[in-house]
């Protein structure tokens, strides 16, 4: 069975949460935000249901920590909370959550939403070591308007993690997958890196969409040999 954890420091809630979702899933679940990184790295879970008002450390800083983590990076984050507005909304979905669910909870749909969200998540791959590491890098290429020049856009942003083929980072521009940027190491001297193809974007319909790269082309000037 796929495996889901609950962060949620009211206990009666996450007992709901076990009653409805344990025929489909082994689900674990925690009270303290402080505890939440190390069950995630224990338990490996295929989703993490997380609340955003929590003592010590809040939903939005532990969202943003399993994003920024390359074990923890590709798991779908589900909000489940009962702060509401589409501005919390909008930022939950910058800091990478698949999906956001306000209480009082529509536990049939949760069902669903969960269900679809394991079906279509991207499975864990790791052939390399990935480094949480803050580069900056200058992207060129075609956005998704065209290919003419006037579309061509130029960006600087800081990656979030590297490896030695890829690296993840946000941006404005709008780029679909499989599209090819050029990468240059932004400094006193801008070093040209290669070429690097779009592999994956999350986060989408946002104002920086996130975006999963992977060198095509790679010369010696990149971080990691």
């Amino acid at each position: 069975m796929q495996k889901v954890l609950i962060i949620d420091d009211e206990e009666p809630f996450r007992r709901l949460l076990r009653i409805n979702l344990e025929d489909r899933y082994t689900v674990f679940d925690t009270g303290e935000s402080e505890l939440a990184l190390a069950a995630a790295l224990n338990y490996k879970p295929n989703a993490i249901l997380l609340d955003l008002r929590m003592p010590n450390y809040s939903g939005f800083e532990l969202c943003r920590t399993f994003k920024s983590m390359s074990c923890t990076q590709l798991v779908p984050i589900i909000i489940v909370t009962g702060e509401g507005g589409a501005d919390t909304k909008s930022y939950c979905q910058e800091l990478g959550a698949t999906a956001y669910y306000q209480k009082p909870v529509d536990f049939e749909a949760l069902r669903e939403g969960l269900a679809k969200i394991l079906q279509n998540a991207q499975p864990e791959r790791r052939s390399e070591v990935r480094v949480c590491l803050r580069v900056m890098v200058n992207l060129r290429g075609k956005n998704l308007r065209g290919k003419l020049f006037e579309e061509m856009f130029e960006e600087t942003c800081a990656t979030e993690n590297i490896s030695r083929s890829t690296f993840f980072c946000a941006c404005k521009a709008l780029l679909k997958k499989d599209s090819e940027v050029a990468v240059s190491l932004v400094g006193d001297w801008p070093r040209f890196v290669g070429v690097a193809r779009v592999m994956r974007c999350d986060a989408c319909d946002t104002p920086r969409q996130r975006y999963a790269f992977r060198f095509v082309e790679k010369d010696v000037n990149w971080v990691l040999k």
